[in-house]
């Protein structure tokens, strides 16, 4: 049994809309042992091993069905035992995961994907590796693979640093509560690093917390908290109660702080935290030079203070208000005659509410040298055996981390109490903190029976109030999201995802487009990098999850556009969990029969999770029938359908139901873009009045600005700022590098584009016989190497019997094809549709294939080139000088445009300047475009 593949689903997949990974499990010679006849002792033995996995329903639903299903019949196969095993190793570590699916592959015999959710990306790797471990350690000696599990691995102590392995990549209980919060108010969120570092909200709405720590809490409150002596004397100018302390930096002067003060004292760190290195009621120099040395060890300076008799309880104060108060115990075992020290420490242990670390509400007590101090003092050891009712501390400080117990006591918490805490945490200028004061009844005020302050924290622990050991659980950090986050106030920014097989990349700047002139500051990404606001600031191909998260936590946008393709999803999911606004252009024949997607049925369900995903809006292709039923997976609020065709009987249905369009219709004047809305008819725009339309010929340009206006009217932008929009965008290289763009200073005219899938290549050859062309019409052919040698002959389809004469090429990256193979198919089929070998060319290499192209070209011919390395191809065009014309002369570029609508009056060299960054090889400068497409 062993794992073949994985991946890692960081959002909505095929799988599910949260996260997920799945494995490619190979069972072998397991496909024949399922778990019936393996035995029941087997079963036993996992039970006994992962006695959580007796409340798995399985497909029961209830409790006792996971084994019920192991049992009866012939049982089921591991893979699915294994999914289970997987997802209760994640709750062990505190995880709340429930979600898992297996299926055998077809064709593929003992072959499974198994599905299961994760929390932590690492941890839920890490539980499939360990469950897969487990399974085989308990198989018969005859089938264990003892590879995987030698004969000196041990469950318990690989289930434990199972344990500490997530816990020390888990948020902790106090930032988990934070974000529960912030989910709760349907508030997104983003971990930033691998510690307690989050960012709440999207965009110039985000807030970031770490721990309990907020982007409001000032720094100087901070240093203050963790100067000890410093807070000691501004509490105490104030009238507040501190105790008397002193800052040593030596044994001796350790010693002489304490007799000054009067034993007993506390010794601490000068900046510790946790109650890491305190020492309390110490009595004797010999006590306090130890209590010095232990502190020493946290801090360069040492704290000696009066030691207050009373319970430690700590008050939580959040912008200006006492939310919580605990009472704390120091951990501890209570004698009863009986048992040693060290068996009621295993006792205590055995309280299912207590784990290893953070791993539940309580702390595991461990026997160590503080531990063994504290016996000391009390005159007892690990095997005394303390009599009914004494109390053995463990701990000289309270602290949950160390096994101390919570008690709640904000019910009865004294006013004078609470407003002294009230007054402290102001003071020192914190927004949220914690007061650690020490008195003998917290329901009597200060003032009468005394108590002191003993320390203020700057980022104060939330789980002894959210989960105390006794007493009434507080709800602490909804406050802190309600001061973060006023009721009322966005948290989110609207977001579009666009999808498609062709004309994502256009759709895409179109809308971040108009959304710029409608007075956002929009975040894109695309083929070719990610932008905000309007100036790019990464490149390559970024649309997939990871480009998606760069643009959510960049503090400057108000709108986010996100490219999404088919790589991206198929290989780690959606980026976001939820959108605005999700659209799907259309799905047509490319990238078929990789990464196990062979149909466009496959395909389209991949495309589909955009609009599954899609809150507000869902936009649809209405001509293309694979996009069209997707309508009814969507739960968006709306559905709008964009059509070419006026007369489209289920738009015209859904219009006069009062549903939304966006429909071409013919007038006078041309042909108008024309919204529809709950029964209004909105005249948009003529399409010749689109640049990047080229006078309405280009149609699957015009069907692009249909989208994106249908778009940007569900993300609510104002009607005059789309048509301002459409009108300043065109598809020169610089807003739109590789989409039809057109170069005119050359006696013939020159289309570029990046097309490279027969659907894109059929609808610039339409675009082709579209324009008046007095001379001949010649293109430069290719087709990606790694595509299906059906979808490389569909190419040639689209394209023959359109033109005079033909320029056969291939792609740099060969892609397992042999050198000349890519244009020997496609001149093939060109011949098989009738074209003649005169009107054929084969050049493989595509710089040449391009250059002969240009010399070929006469007055009046149009030359459609079909280019991979963009920048440079582009380059080869704008400077290639026809024979008997003189070069120009080099002037200095123009300083580039801050505007997108001033970018076409940039010279040639300013724009590829900005694009001279793109990934590079050893061919040059070139887009990496199938990376994510």
């Amino acid at each position: 049994m062993r794992i073949l593949d994985r991946s890692v689903y960081v959002g909505p997949s095929l799988y599910a809309h949260f996260p997920v990974i799945l494995l490619e499990l190979d069972l072998g010679a397991l496909e024949a042992w399922p778990t019936a006849k393996l035995g029941a002792g087997y079963v036993d033995a996992l039970i006994q091993a992962l006695p959580g996995l007796a409340e798995h329903g399985c497909s029961y639903r209830e409790p006792g069905g996971l084994i019920r299903r192991m049992k009866e019949g012939e049982g089921t196969w591991l893979g699915h035992v294994l999914e289970h095993v997987a997802i209760e190793l994640q709750n062990c570590a505190g995880e709340d995961v429930t979600f898992g699916k297996t299926r055998s592959v077809d064709g593929r015999p003992g072959v499974y994907t198994v599905v299961y959710e994760y929390a932590q990306r690492e941890e839920g790797i890490e539980a499939g590796e360990l469950a897969l471990k487990l399974l085989n350690s308990l198989l018969p000696d005859d089938l264990r693979d003892r590879e995987t599990t030698p004969d000196d691995w041990h469950w318990a102590e690989a289930r434990d640093e199972f344990i500490r392995y997530a816990q020390r990549r888990a948020l902790g209980p106090s930032t988990m509560s934070l974000v529960r919060a912030a989910e709760a108010r349907n508030i997104p969120w983003l971990r930033l690093n691998d510690q307690s570092l989050v960012q709440l909200g999207h965009g110039k709405y985000q807030q970031r917390i770490q721990a309990t720590v907020t982007g409001k809490t000032p720094h100087i409150a901070v240093e203050l908290a963790s100067d000890k002596e410093e807070t000691n004397k501004i509490l105490g100018s104030l009238g507040l109660p501190v105790p008397r302390q002193e800052l040593v930096q030596s044994e001796t002067g350790a010693v002489r702080a304490a007799r000054r003060i009067g034993f007993p004292v506390v010794t601490k760190p000068y900046n510790g935290n946790h109650g890491r290195g305190i020492s309390i009621g110490l009595r004797t120099d010999a006590e306090v030079i130890e209590g010095f040395a232990k502190a020493k060890e946290i801090s360069r300076s040492v704290i000696v203070e009066t030691f207050l008799e009373g319970d430690d309880h700590r008050l939580l104060v959040v912008n200006g208000d006492l939310v919580a108060a605990t009472r704390r115990t120091p951990g501890h075992v209570v004698g009863d005659g009986r048992h040693t020290i060290a068996q009621l420490v295993d006792i205590v242990n055995q309280d299912p509410r207590r784990g290893i670390g953070h791993e539940k509400v309580l702390t595991r007590l461990v026997l160590d040298a503080q531990a063994e101090m504290m016996m000391t003092r009390a005159g007892v050891h690990a095997e005394s055996v303390p009599e009914a009712g004494r109390v053995i501390y463990l701990r000289s400080t309270a602290n949950l981390s160390t096994g101390g117990t919570a008690t709640d006591v904000t019910d009865i918490i004294h006013p004078d109490n609470r407003d002294m805490a009230v007054r402290a945490i102001r003071a020192i200028g914190l927004d949220v903190g914690g007061v650690d004061f020490l008195s003998t009844n917290i329901a009597e005020s200060y003032r009468a029976i005394g108590g002191g302050i003993c320390e203020v924290n700057a980022a104060p622990g939330f789980r002894m109030h959210v989960a105390p050991s006794e007493g009434t659980p507080r709800d602490v950090a909804a406050p802190v999201i309600d001061m973060l986050f006023p009721q009322g106030t966005p948290s989110r920014v609207p977001i579009a995802a666009i999808t498609g097989t062709n004309g994502k990349t256009t759709t895409s700047r179109m809308l971040a487009h108009i959304a710029k002139m409608a007075g956002y500051t929009p975040g894109l990404t695309t083929t070719d990098g990610v932008y905000i606001d309007g100036q790019r600031t990464v490149e390559g191909d970024m649309t997939g999850p990871v480009s998606a998260r760069m643009v959510l936590s960049d503090p400057q946008i108000d709108l986010a556009v996100l490219e999404t393709a088919r790589g991206g999803l198929v290989r780690a999911g959606l980026g976001v969990r939820e959108v605005n606004v999700g659209a799907v252009l259309n799905v047509q024949s490319d990238h078929l029969g990789l990464k196990g997607i062979d149909t466009l049925e496959q395909l389209a369900e991949v495309k589909r999770i955009v609009v599954e995903v899609a809150q507000d809006c869902a936009v649809l292709n209405a001509d293309d029938a694979n996009v069209v039923r997707m309508s009814a997976y969507t739960d968006a609020k709306s559905l709008c359908y964009v059509t070419l065709n006026p007369s489209h009987a289920l738009v015209r249905e859904h219009i006069r139901a009062g549903g939304r369009a966006c429909a071409l219709e013919a007038g006078v004047n041309g042909q108008m873009i024309t919204l529809y809305d709950k029964g209004s008819h909105i005249p948009l725009l003529w399409t010749h009045l689109v640049p990047a339309t080229l006078e309405g010929r280009a149609m699957h340009n015009v069907q692009n600005a249909m989208f994106a206006a249908a778009m940007a009217f569900a993300l609510g932008i104002k009607l005059d700022a789309i048509r301002q929009g459409l009108r300043t965008f065109d598809t020169t290289f610089f807003q739109a590098p590789g989409r039809m763009n057109v170069f005119n200073e050359h006696p013939f005219k020159v289309l570029f584009d990046y097309g490279h899938n027969a659907h894109a290549v059929a609808a610039m050859a339409d675009l082709a016989q579209r324009l008046d062309v007095p001379g001949r019409r010649i293109v430069v052919l290719a087709g990606p190497g790694d595509r299906r040698d059906e979808d490389i002959r569909a190419i040639a389809d689209a394209v023959a019997g359109r033109f005079d004469h033909y320029i056969c090429r291939r792609d740099d990256s060969l892609r397992g094809r042999a050198p000349d193979e890519v244009p020997k198919m496609l001149a093939a089929q060109l011949r098989s549709h009738g074209v003649g070998d005169a009107a054929i060319t084969l050049i493989p290499d595509e710089q040449e294939a391009i250059e002969h192209a240009l010399k070929q070209g006469r007055q009046g011919d149009l030359l459609l080139i079909f280019a991979d390395a963009l920048v440079r191809s582009w380059k080869q065009v704008i400077y290639f000088r026809p024979e008997g014309t003189s070069p120009p002369a080099r002037t200095p570029a123009p300083v580039a445009a801050s505007k997108p609508e001033d970018a076409p009056a940039l010279a040639d060299e300013a724009v590829l300047a900005s694009f001279d960054g793109l990934v590079r090889d050893e061919r040059g400068v070139r887009f990496s475009r199938d990376t994510e497409d």
